[in-house]
């Protein structure tokens, strides 16, 4: 427990009144003690503005041990808005940092390095000196099909030296848009936040929107068939991703048939929700559409067969010579590294760091029926092609409980109006790792703040450190492994 901060649990809203608004040195203090010893992590870090000279910020921390969350608040007031920089002493909070700066203008006094988060104009980049140090710029146009972001390397030869990875390109507003935008058109926009998570961002804005209903009960049968998409958008992603490093090494059989793997799944959820990606399937108060029972036996048919034909596939991709030899001891991110930098999902649990929102800070179905993580030791891209593979098992089976033990009651029901003058805190383990959607109300009840944690805002530091000291040419093996948005962190 953090004494100074307030104490709550995913997707329950609370009144805004109930937040302790802290002195700016307690409030700092608080979130360096808590989390430099490893009780908490940062969820989010983020800023509102209360009027010409005061700015509050926020902290929510997660307490996953105790599937707890906690927050706290400080106001700041102008002209000058400053505090002191949590970053050289917590790392997890750079980025959040930066962003602070570049949105609000707020100061964090003693940062490293406030360079943009997704502005462009007037970018410098680091630069290394010596005669023998060349630089190699990639993007932000790619050769292949892929979203825009520009990494610039600092090399000795092959060695990198240093990687700057400079995103933005994306940025729409999103945010700002939630705000201004009426109830219809905040759900296809949370839809669209990151194109190949529609599912994920989906429910987290529904559970938000659901928590802060004054009437709001979800039906059991529409918690599971929200599930049900969710863990099919997994693994639809991470068959893709397996095919993707498959490719990459040249190993073309298993490359073809894991994206053929990927082509069943996005159909299966096609005939689910009426779109190969979800769209338009999750709503406030349920789903929108409902299956039959024919529906079920084909869906159980052919996932039984994907799960032999995903075992089989990694089997022989796994354990064939030239392929564990481009993927093991590459780009090793350990786990101290992962903790230091806060890294969540997916990419945590590949460097041993047990960080699963279902199991965490569960919602939903997934508070009576557990999938239990699984996490790898080595954090090299062998860990994080290898636990695809094992989520993939896990997720397929998770699918064909949840047809045999559909509930047999509505698919939807209505929300009510929003509380007044609350808040809500919103979590969900997308495929990718840990979706964070905070939402505050006014005093009419509409919604005047909305922020959204992107896991890809977590990790992306990750592929910068990985690559120091490694292989340039490691560099395409090592992008795949991670497959990190760029439109959901530039929002």
């Amino acid at each position: 427990m953090i004494p100074q901060f307030l104490t709550i649990q995913n997707a329950i809203s609370f009144e805004e009144s109930k937040i302790p608004v802290l002195e700016r040195d307690v409030w700092h203090q608080a979130i360096l003690e808590n989390c430099s010893v490893g009780k908490t992590r940062i969820v989010a870090l983020f800023a509102e503005k209360k009027n010409e000279g005061l700015i509050r910020l926020y902290c929510i921390l997660g307490n996953d041990g105790r599937k707890l969350l906690h927050i706290g608040a400080t106001d700041i007031a102008g002209p000058n808005y400053r505090y002191p920089c949590l970053t050289n002493q917590l790392p997890e909070a750079h980025r959040f940092e930066r962003e602070l700066f570049e949105e609000f203008a707020v100061l964090p006094e003693g940062h490293p390095w406030l360079k943009p988060v997704r502005k462009q104009n007037g970018t410098s980049f680091y630069k290394l000196g010596g005669e023998q140090i060349h630089e190699v710029a990639v993007g932000p146009v790619h050769a292949g099909i892929i979203e825009p972001g520009h990494f610039r390397f600092q090399c000795y030869g092959e060695k990198v030296l240093h990687l700057e990875i400079q995103l933005g390109y994306q940025h729409r507003g999103v945010e700002a848009l939630m705000v201004k935008s009426d109830p219809l058109r905040q759900a296809v926009l949370a839809e669209s936040i990151a194109g190949d998570t529609t599912i994920g961002h989906g429910m987290a804005y529904c559970h938000a929107i659901e928590g802060l209903s004054e009437r709001s009960i979800t039906p059991q049968r529409s918690q599971s068939l929200r599930a049900i998409a969710l863990e099919l958008e997994r693994l639809s992603n991470h068959a893709g991703d397996l095919g993707a490093l498959a490719s990459d090494v040249g190993f073309l059989p298993s490359a073809a048939y894991f994206g053929r793997l990927r082509g069943e799944f996005l159909n299966i959820l096609m005939e689910l929700t009426g779109n190969r990606y979800g769209r338009s399937f999750v709503r406030p108060g349920g789903v929108s559409l409902d299956i039959t029972a024919e529906m079920v036996r084909d869906f159980k048919k052919q996932l039984s067969t994907a799960l032999t034909e995903m075992k089989d596939l990694a089997e022989l991709f796994f354990s064939a010579s030239s392929v564990l030899s481009r993927l093991e001891q590459t780009g090793i991110l350990k786990q101290n590294v992962a903790r230091e930098l806060g890294i969540v999902g997916m990419t945590a649990r590949a460097s041993n760091l047990l960080r699963d929102v279902r199991q965490d800070y569960p919602t939903g179905i997934y508070r009576i029926h557990k999938i239990n993580p699984v996490k790898m030791i080595t954090g090299d891209v062998y860990a994080r092609a290898k636990i695809r593979s094992l989520e993939s098992k896990r997720s397929l089976q998770f699918i064909q409980e949840r047809l045999d033990a559909l509930p047999h009651d509505k698919i939807a029901q209505p929300c009510g109006p929003l509380k007044k003058q609350s808040m809500i805190v919103s979590l969900i383990e997308g495929w990718r790792g840990e979706i964070a959607h905070v939402a505050l109300t006014h005093s009419q009840g509409e919604i005047r703040r909305y922020k959204i944690v992107d896991p890809s805002f977590h990790n992306w530091m990750a592929l910068s450190v990985v690559m120091q000291n490694g292989q340039i040419s490691d560099f395409p093996l090592c992008n795949k492994s991670f497959n990190f948005s760029y439109a959901g962190h530039d929002l």
